[in-house]
């Protein structure tokens, strides 16, 4: 430090008397000539020159070794944070790496994708989740929350894990798809209600978007599960509150309390809620826009192997913590409001005036909203206009980083929420303009913040009941539900003009093959059996276990049509559908005849119930694991008593577009196609027609017999890209 740094005028406590003491020092020493300006400066310091570390004030020549120290330390546990979940989610579970909601919503469409609600992917989610959110990643932990209940769910549900010698019987009933998707909604709920505090939000969310078959009796089973929730957190909350728990018992069952007194608004006010839907309903379309083009980058870098996933995820945390710690910088310090409950500046890890590089009675605006928790960054926004103020250019810098940010992060191999980044940006522009529209409007900003982060939700999310109770039970304002709903509504439809829901974009980005809740217009040109893939594969009633080896060696159907044939029948009619999973068990119980001859009766007898429950995920038998000697291969078995004998079946001529929404309105799984007609009509000469009693007769004689059934519907059936890769002529939007 040179001799410069001791002449510099700082204004401390004491202001005058110390400054006069200084100079009379300084004049007494004789080093400075009378000539020298000295009251020339403003006496004011404006231009930071002195850093607060701890509780010290320190020269600006310290400020580097201080600030660079503080980053690296501040980097680097971020870092390690994230490499940790990083690691799990690349080596143990990749299922765990996102929100998980697409996910849920898939399983609950009846798509059983591998390793979604495993318990391996259920540990990774919990830890991962905690580790990604303390690494400072511009996440949140309420997807990851909705993803752990259904997987909790499905562990009750299939009776445990047999991997982890975790097992019990007395939940084995759940063993069945229907009960198992009403579990597992219920879990998902109870996920949405544990993670906002809402409970009746959690009901609604599980009706509104996850699930995609809703009953009577699953209203009540998830109000009551959702209730359980509220009832221990609020206990948990209780015991906690002491502050044994860190900041878990903080805020009670409300998160963001912003009843701050009457809500008044006049028809300008109005217009400014229009005005903020219009703009959410455009930014979270390309928020969309800009997610589905980052996953699809990161999917090509991921494919390359773990380790680069992880890569992945560091140089994301490196970006994330030079932008928290460097972004403060551009705002101006700002003085600490008059009369706060709170200590300006903040001291210790909790606070919302961050003091950064400021002076003492001072706090950094922005750097109370990076380097402070995701739930104290949205109470900062969400409160009125008399507590808390932000600079118009803090939040314009603040609303770019969580928006840009957040697209970035979202993707990475970890696990991650959308809907704390999502309500950050729009809590973040919606006090923006409120801050503008200040002089005109009576609504204060602090509600503008509010309106600001439905409307975000409603475009990204494309969601509107749900997330209007979910906001209020948040914010415990009533009062704002009007225009709460009339935000979400003008959201969602200027969203939905340019594409779907981000939920959505990510099922279909992934593959999977999701059944929408109508059909697509191009269906009603088609009939059900021009969708049909072939050849038909079907057993007899009595049938060769050889044949039915071979089949399920070299298919991988889950459905086989089981024809009754002479002479157990006068003509061919079909039976029923027997399942892949019923067959195996069947072949290796090795209950075979060497007779072609019925026998169900002793099957019956020999079998029990949960020998065919649905297994859990991965552990269901495989044709590999069946052991059959040549001699076996010869034998029948009787198919009968694990046949449906019920199925669901259409006319082959029934509309395709009628056939889907059969298909997805109960849940099926298979939809068998029947001939309308027992016969097949012959290419005959014109002249034959002349004579009609003689074409019956050639009919009858030459004729064969159409087989019972056309085919199965499935649904790979009614994708597009089945369908129009059929049909490539015919137009999707007609």
């Amino acid at each position: 430090m040179d001799d410069r740094s001791e002449n510099h005028d700082i204004e401390v406590e004491g202001g005058n008397n110390a400054y006069e003491r200084k100079i009379s020092g300084i004049l007494d020493d004789g080093s400075v000539g009378f000539q020298q300006p000295l009251l020339a400066r403003n006496r004011k310091n404006t231009t930071s020159q002195i850093a607060i570390v701890g509780a010290n004030t320190c020269p600006i020549e310290s400020l580097d070794y201080e600030y660079f120290q503080a980053f690296f330390a501040f980097a680097g546990c971020n870092l390690i944070l994230a490499t940790a979940a990083a690691s799990l989610c690349a080596f143990i579970a990749p299922a765990a790496a996102g929100s998980g909601i697409p996910e849920v919503k898939a399983y609950l469409n009846g798509i059983d994708a591998y390793s979604i609600l495993a318990p391996s992917t259920l540990f990774v989610k919990i830890f991962g989740s905690i580790f990604g959110v303390a690494a400072g990643f511009v996440v949140g932990k309420e997807g990851p929350m909705v993803h752990t209940g259904a997987c909790i769910a499905n562990l009750l549900g299939q009776g445990g894990s047999r991997k982890y010698k975790l097992t019990w019987k007395w939940l084995r009933f759940f063993k069945n798809d229907r009960d198992r998707r009403d579990l597992i909604t219920c879990g998902a709920a109870a996920g949405v209600a544990a993670a906002f505090r809402a409970p009746v939000g959690g009901v609604l969310f599980a009706l509104e978007e996850a699930a995609s078959w809703w009953r009577s009796a699953l209203l009540w089973r998830t109000f009551f599960t959702t209730a359980v929730v509220a009832v221990v957190l609020r206990s948990l909350i209780e015991l906690c509150r002491s502050g044994r728990c860190g900041l878990f018992g903080k805020g009670g069952l409300i998160m963001f309390d912003v009843n701050s007194g009457p809500v008044l608004y006049s028809t300008p006010d109005l217009l400014a809620v229009v005005f903020l839907g219009v703009v959410g309903g455009v930014l979270g379309s390309l928020y969309n826009y800009l997610v589905d083009k980052v996953l699809r980058t990161y999917a090509l870098i991921n494919e390359r192997g773990p380790g680069f996933k992880v890569m992945l995820v560091m140089a994301v945390s490196i970006l994330s913590s030079c932008c928290a710690f460097g972004l403060p910088w551009l705002s101006p310090c700002t003085p600490c409001p008059v009369g706060t409950e709170g200590k300006c500046p903040s001291v210790g890890r909790a606070g919302i005036y961050k003091s950064f590089q400021c002076p003492p009675n001072h706090y950094n605006d922005l750097s109370s909203l990076l380097l402070n928790t995701n739930d104290d960054a949205i109470r900062s926004l969400f409160t009125s206009r008399s507590e808390n103020e932000f600079q118009i250019s803090t939040l314009a810098i603040f609303f770019f980083f969580v928006y840009f940010l957040g697209i970035i992060t979202y993707g990475i191999a970890i696990p991650s929420g959308l809907f704390i980044p999502v309500i950050l940006a729009g809590a973040s522009y919606g006090r923006l303009v409120g801050r503008l529209l200040g002089p005109v409007s009576q609504l204060d900003v602090g509600l503008f913040s509010l309106l600001g982060a439905a409307s975000f939700l409603g475009g990204t999310m494309r969601m509107t009941v749900s997330l209007c109770v979910i906001l209020l039970e948040l914010t415990n304002n009533l009062l704002m539900l009007p225009l709460v709903m009339l935000v979400l509504l003008i959201s969602k439809t200027v969203a939905d003009c340019f594409n779907k829901g981000v939920y959505d974009q990510i099922v279909t980005m992934k593959g999977l093959p999701y059944m929408e809740d109508h059909a697509e217009p191009y269906m009603r040109n088609l009939v059900a059996k021009d969708v049909v893939a072939g050849p038909l594969l079907s057993f007899s009633r009595v049938e060769k276990v050889g044949v039915i080896w071979q089949a399920l060696k070299m298919t991988s159907h889950n459905g086989f049509p089981v024809i009754d044939e002479p002479p157990f029948t006068e003509a061919s009619e079909l039976c029923g559908i027997a399942l892949r999973s019923h067959l195996l068990v069947l072949l290796q119980g090795k209950r075979f005849s060497k007779q072609k001859t019925t026998f169900g009766s002793q099957i019956l007898r020999s079998c029990k119930a949960r020998d065919f429950a649905k297994a859990g995920l991965g552990k269901g038998l495989k044709i590999e694991d069946l052991v059959i000697s040549g001699e076996e291969m010869e034998m029948y078995v009787d198919l009968h008593p694990i046949t449906n004998t019920s199925p669901y079946t259409v006319l082959e001529t029934l509309s395709l577009a009628k056939a889907a929404i059969l298909f997805r309105q109960l849940g099926l799984r298979h939809l068998c196609v029947v001939p309308k007609t027992p016969g097949v009509s012959l290419s005959l000469p014109s002249f034959v027609f002349l004579c009609r009693d003689l074409f019956t007769f050639i009919s009858r004689v030459f004729v064969s017999q159409r087989p019972p059934i056309v085919g199965i519907l499935t649904r790979h059936d009614f994708m597009p890209e089945h369908v129009l890769g059929l049909y490539p002529h015919i137009d999707p939007l007609k």
